[in-house]
């Protein structure tokens, strides 16, 4: 009997037209293995989502990105549905999202972070919090939405309310000057390390999805002991936040100390992703990498 698949994309996160793209992908994927295939544009009426998934698919897969699809809130739904989903279940998905509980369990894992503050975006407005230079991230946002790199004499006036649409606390972080590398995570195992060189100075939104905005470097040219501690710290990360799936672990090396920036539990499935891109290079198909992830899919209920 053929599965059916309701693929989840869209939403109303800062990230929809990046979901989009990735559930095209995984609808086109999908069609082309011959499941029964629903893509469902999710919207704000969760009435309406309901009625979609019912009579209940086999399977969901969570293309969803950012606020309510990346956070626990949909894979609480699902589990309550008591439909099996792609990518990680609630706690994990919610730990992941929230950088300052994530910061923690790294640590407690023996994983490097950088030196962080949480501070009010009024107050940020208003003065530094720590020596320039240094990030400013919201503290639940995925795919680098709102991050900026504060320099000296840099005017943070732009911090502040209506401005800073992201809440009221923003994580600060002191800026790893060095390179920046990823590595995928999916099931028990890591696949590759990938550099990624951008001008500029990090690894931002339109870095990640526009054309050009970044180069991948794959696999990373580096020793193969750095590799290899880059790859064990993927995975690590991946267990400790108790994910599932499919993760991708970013990460910054400044020549001495490799610290990691964030897991993506709901990493990007686009033309220009890393993740497809890593299983191409250790011959997983995208075909195949979507087909084992829907065979992978369970819930927590």
């Amino acid at each position: 009997m053929t599965k059916h698949v309701a693929v989840l994309m869209g939403g109303w996160s800062a990230e929809r037209e990046v979901s989009l793209m990735s559930g095209a992908a995984v609808t086109r994927a999908l069609n082309d293995q011959k499941f029964d295939v629903t893509a469902i544009d999710v919207q704000r009426d969760m009435g309406s989502l309901l009625t979609r998934l019912y009579p209940k698919p086999d399977v969901v897969f969570n293309a969803l990105h950012g606020r309510f699809g990346e956070d626990g809130c949909v894979q609480g739904l699902l589990d309550i549905l008591n439909i099996p989903y792609s990518h990680s279940g609630l706690l994990a998905s919610a730990l992941a999202m929230d950088k300052v509980m994530a910061k923690r369990i790294f640590q407690m894992a023996g994983i490097q972070v950088a030196d962080h503050v949480i501070a009010t975006s009024g107050t940020l407005s208003k003065t530094h919090v720590m020596e320039p230079p240094y990030v400013i991230k919201p503290t639940n946002e995925g795919s680098s939405v709102g991050v900026h790199i504060v320099r000296s004499g840099d005017n943070t006036e732009r911090f502040s309310e209506p401005g800073w649409p992201f809440g009221t606390y923003v994580m600060v972080e002191k800026y790893i000057e060095g390179r920046e590398f990823t590595a995928a995570v999916i099931g028990d195992r890591a696949l590759a390390v990938t550099e990624i060189i951008t001008d500029r100075g990090f690894y931002d939104y339109d870095a990640k999805y526009v054309d050009g905005g970044s180069t991948h470097v794959i696999p990373a040219d580096i020793d193969q002991g750095l590799y290899d501690e880059i790859m064990r710290l993927a995975l690590l990360a991946h267990q400790s936040l108790g994910c599932r799936g499919v993760s991708r672990a970013d990460f910054r090396y400044d020549g001495k100390e490799i610290y990691i920036l964030e897991v993506n539990t709901q990493p990007g499935l686009t033309p220009t992703s890393l993740i497809p891109e890593q299983a191409a290079h250790v011959n997983i198909s995208f075909n195949e990498l979507i087909t084992w992830m829907v065979d992978n899919a369970k819930c927590d209920a």
